[in-house]
């Protein structure tokens, strides 16, 4: 048996993803976004939280997937890496459960038409349940983000 680790689960586009616990802040509804110019389509803006402005990324636009409006269900994730704090638009937030670490496999190249790069494994659940982890330092990647640190100067 390897680690336990906890894990937030969410929704994107019929499939289940995962992101680590210690890497999530907090998961918020939707609220206003204010647009900022010059930034990548799936850079949806800023908001300002708690008197914290963050970007928001909407996941589908990154991992290249077909947008939808916001629903009743659509929720900010807001995570924590490297020093940078930023806001997931997801479909829904459902769950938090603990998986062992042993049952992450290495990704296929392209699960669901995202590339691997962005993806830390597959975990293999009970019955045919499958959760994407997310390898969010990839998911971030500030050279491909890099219109977010104008936005923190």
């Amino acid at each position: 048996m390897g680690e336990e680790i906890k894990v937030i689960v969410f929704g994107l586009a019929d499939e289940e993803y995962g992101i680590e616990v210690e890497k999530v802040r907090t998961i918020e509804r939707m609220i206003p976004i204010t647009r900022v110019p010059k930034t990548p389509a799936f850079v949806k803006g800023v908001i300002n939280l708690r008197s914290v402005v963050l970007p928001v990324i909407d996941l589908r636009g990154r991992f290249g997937l077909s947008e939808t409006e916001p629903t009743e269900n659509s929720r900010i994730i807001i995570v924590a890496v490297n020093d940078l704090e930023v806001g997931f638009i997801v479909d829904a937030a459902n769950d938090v459960i603990d998986i062992d670490s042993d049952s992450i496999d290495n990704p296929p190249e392209v699960v669901g038409g995202i590339q691997a790069k962005y993806l830390r494994g597959v975990a293999k659940l009970g019955g045919n349940r499958l959760l994407i982890m997310l390898n969010l330092p990839e998911v971030l990647k500030r050279s491909e983000i890099i219109q977010l640190e104008q936005l923190e100067e």
